[in-house]
C-alpha cells in the first residue's frame, strides 16, 4: 500500500467533519458535471470528425484554449468558451430539472431509515 502523504491524512481528518464532507461532495459534484460536459462535447467533435484546431476556428476560440479544455485533467471553462463551442457543434446546452434531485433522494432515504427503525 501507499505512504499517506501529510496532506492526504490532514484531508483524510477534515474530511470526518460532516460540514466539510457535505462541501467537499457538493465541489466533488460540480467538477464531475463540467467534466461530464467538456466529454460530451468533445465526442461530439470526434463523431463529426473534426480536429480541435477546426473546432476552435468554427467556434472562433485560440486553439490552444480548446486543446487545453479537451486535455487537461481538471478543465474550468467559462460558459461563453462551452455556448461558443456548443454552438460550432450545432448543440444545444440545456438547464433542465433532475429526474430525481439530490436533495430529494436524501430525505426519502432519511425517511425510510426513520421509518424502518421506529
Amino acid at each position: 500500500m501507499a505512504v499517506r502523504t501529510g496532506a492526504e491524512r490532514y484531508f483524510d481528518k477534515q474530511r470526518t467533519d460532516p460540514e466539510y464532507e457535505r462541501a467537499y461532495q457538493e465541489a466533488a459534484a460540480t467538477v464531475r458535471s463540467i467534466d461530464d460536459l467538456v466529454r460530451s462535447i468533445d465526442s461530439r467533435r470526434e463523431a463529426l470528425g473534426l480536429s480541435k484546431a477546426q473546432l476552435a476556428r468554427r467556434a472562433g476560440l485560440p486553439p490552444e484554449a480548446v486543446r487545453r479544455l479537451f486535455t487537461m485533467r481538471s478543465p474550468n471553462p467559462t460558459a461563453t468558451t462551452l455556448v461558443a463551442l456548443a454552438r460550432a457543434l450545432e448543440l444545444d446546452l440545456v438547464a433542465q430539472p433532475r429526474t430525481k434531485p439530490a436533495r430529494q433522494a436524501r430525505k426519502v432515504a432519511a425517511k425510510k431509515r426513520t421509518l424502518t427503525s421506529a
